[in-house]
């Protein structure tokens, strides 16, 4: 059986992270798969968004899979490679057309607390536990945590948790605004992520691609520069049809119906 489950349902795609065994770490093989499948979603107009949440009720993942890391050795050249690797497959899924909503369900610990800060936005279940442990196995955050995490939390905060190796509940989380949804009961963790990703689908889709676009574009440039992005990426949404369409649905006190984006 694949260590990656995929399903379908209206707009939105479930990823499901499937090594329970092994508290579904993240071996270099499933990241790829999980880069791919983010991508091949993103690549499918009707696809609008995109949940990704772990096999069984103790973890979404509990990091990088130990055993590949421990093969590496001295091989310094290798353990670049790998590093890379994963950045770059975290890198593409923060980057995706389309949001990536992570379901939470339990640890997320190294890597997965990685990919969780490089989804759109997270949802977590009462009993998530998030950490990056890797300092007390002499190893660093290595898919992206030492720059996200503090950009997410700011610069001392973030320094203590990865420091100290010390876990974030649900709650603290929330607080600190790891995720923007209060955490929900761990049976109601899919069917919230779920309802969040059918209401963004039900967006203007061309609306929703240009927001993830200009968002991007707020992390990596001066202000002014994003503020040209944003000009230029609102005036073609007024210009669209589909823009025609979200106010003639306004108006006429009805349900919009937005047609799939063209290539």
């Amino acid at each position: 059986m694949s260590d990656l489950l995929a399903q379908r349902s209206g707009a939105v795609v479930t990823l499901t992270l499937h090594r329970p065994a092994a508290l579904n770490a993240l071996t270099g093989a499933l990241l790829a798969d999980l880069r791919r499948a983010v991508e091949e979603a993103a690549d499918d107009r009707t696809v609008r968004a995109v949940v990704i949440t772990g096999s069984g009720e103790k973890a979404f993942s509990a990091g990088a899979d130990l055993n590949e890391i421990s093969v590496l050795g001295s091989d310094l050249d290798k353990a670049r490679e790998v590093m890379a690797a994963g950045q770059d497959a975290l890198r593409a899924i923060e980057r995706a057309p389309v949001p990536v909503i992570a379901a939470v369900n339990g640890l997320a610990l190294g890597g997965g607390f990685e990919l969780v800060l490089a989804s759109t936005f997270a949802v977590l279940s009462t009993r998530a536990s998030l950490g990056l442990p890797e300092a007390a196995l002499g190893l660093i955050p290595g898919y992206g945590g030492t720059q996200r995490l503090p950009r997410a939390v700011g610069h001392r905060v973030a320094a203590h948790l990865m420091l100290t190796g010390a876990r974030l509940s649900a709650d603290r989380a929330y607080e600190l605004g790891v995720t923007p949804v209060p955490p929900v009961a761990p049976e109601e963790l899919l069917p919230t992520a779920t309802s969040i990703a059918e209401t963004i689908a039900a967006r203007g889709p061309l609306a929703v691609r240009a927001i993830l676009h200009a968002a991007e574009a707020a992390r990596d440039v001066p202000l002014e520069e994003g503020l040209t992005t944003e000009t230029e990426l609102a005036a073609r949404a007024i210009a669209s049809p589909e823009s025609t369409e979200g106010v003639a649905a306004f108006t006429e006190r009805r349900s919009p119906v937005f047609p799939d984006p063209e290539d």
